[in-house]
């Protein structure tokens, strides 16, 4: 068995975002016994990528790939590990993970069909929200681009609220907002750390009220909540409201997604333990659980999962693992804006495993959903994207 921190690096190493530390870790544990064969089966099995590190000739299979894919120079180079990792053959690997999308079958035997491209103005989000303060003023925030004003300031990625910022009367509020094709972060001014996805919203004090629970709102979408334990403010809890429940922590690491235009909200724990509760029930998590709350039902159902697949968003990556490709392509437009039109209402429910950057390019993604030979052709007009 593989622990899942394993498992996570693993994640992580294959789309060239593990650290140093992590890649040592990974190279100690391929070393011990048997673990070069458990590493093979677990990437064909969870990645759907069938290989052996030892049987792969690199120049080989790059040439294949370039050939297979039409993207020169697109295969990424894979920092080096020690000889007992067979850096050129791991290489490939990581060269199939993050510049393409992952499938099921035919890697190397079938031929990229030409496919109808009107027009591709369909790129990659990036950094970007609307602030609006308490008077009502907006402030657009953008990659690259600092803002500052009295106890806030913004680097482009982030905002930042004064952490000694208290308030012993009425409350100030804020709200974030992350339009489609963006995303933004945000500490708030107990030290609490927010990830914002795209298409989402949050509602948030200025300063916490002292001797009170610190409260916000997802008003809809999703977030990463990295909490202030409470044994930092005097025991002061810290809620996360939404419309259609309530999440109660004492400090600790969770993500919620609740979309308006999804039937279901869910809550998924990483560290320490929350109550998410609504008007029918109360439900207690523990890490790797997550709650979901059926909007037309109404009952909390809990469900183990990895947690940690849940919020890779949060480092640039998006992994799926048994996703319908109505959920998949739904994901993608919120992060590269555009709108998707199944002429096929079946091929809705054809389930991909996958992990990819947030930065690969989308043209390169659909290309390989359609080698799969589920899908027969697809074509990009302006923001719209037709599966046929």
């Amino acid at each position: 068995m593989i622990s899942s921190k394993i498992e996570n690096i693993i994640a992580k190493f294959l789309t060239n975002q593990a650290s140093a530390s992590e890649l040592g870790e990974l190279e100690v544990w391929i070393e011990e016994a048997n673990n070069l064969e458990l590493f093979n089966r677990y990437v064909k099995i969870n990645y759907a990528i069938e290989y052996n590190m030892r049987e792969f000739d690199s120049n080989k299979v790059k040439n294949k790939l370039q050939e297979a894919f039409a993207i020169e120079n697109k295969v990424r180079k894979l920092k080096k590990l020690r000889k007992t990792i067979y850096y050129s053959a791991a290489a490939v690997v990581l060269g199939i993970v993050t510049t393409t999308f992952l499938y099921n079958s035919g890697l190397f035997d079938k031929p990229v069909a030409p496919v109808a491209i009107v027009k591709n103005t369909i790129e990659a989000g990036t950094d970007k929200a609307i602030l609006t303060l308490e008077d009502g003023t907006a402030v657009v925030l953008e990659k690259d681009k600092t803002y500052q004003k009295n106890n806030v300031v913004s680097n482009g990625k982030e905002l930042v609220y004064d952490d000694q910022n208290k308030t012993k009367s009425g409350i100030a509020y804020n709200y974030l907002t992350i339009p489609r094709g963006g995303q933004f972060q945000i500490k708030l001014s107990d030290g609490t750390k927010v990830w914002l996805n795209s298409e989402s919203k949050l509602k948030f004090p200025v300063a916490f009220k002292e001797g009170s629970t610190r409260q916000v709102e997802l008003i809809y979408g999703e977030a990463f909540f990295d909490v202030s334990p409470s044994s930092e403010h005097n025991g002061a809890k810290f809620k996360v409201l939404n419309k259609s429940q309530q999440v109660e922590v004492l400090g600790t690491e969770f993500n919620i997604k609740a979309y308006e235009d999804e039937d279901k909200i869910y809550t998924t724990l990483v560290e320490g333990k929350v109550a998410v509760s609504n008007s029918n029930s109360k439900k207690q998590l523990i890490p790797n659980q997550q709650s979901v709350i059926n909007l037309k039902g109404g009952d909390i159902v809990v469900n183990p999962i990895d947690a940690y697949n849940e919020v890779l968003w949060t480092k640039g990556i998006f992994s799926f693992k048994g996703k319908k490709l109505k959920e998949i392509m739904n994901v993608m437009a919120r992060w590269y804006d555009f709108q998707v039109v199944f002429q096929n209402p079946e091929l809705e429910k054809v389930k991909f495993n996958g992990v990819l950057s947030k930065n690969d390019n989308i043209k390169e993604i659909l290309s390989i959903i359609k080698k799969t030979n589920f899908i027969n052709e697809y074509e990009i007009k302006d923001q719209k994207i037709i599966i046929k």
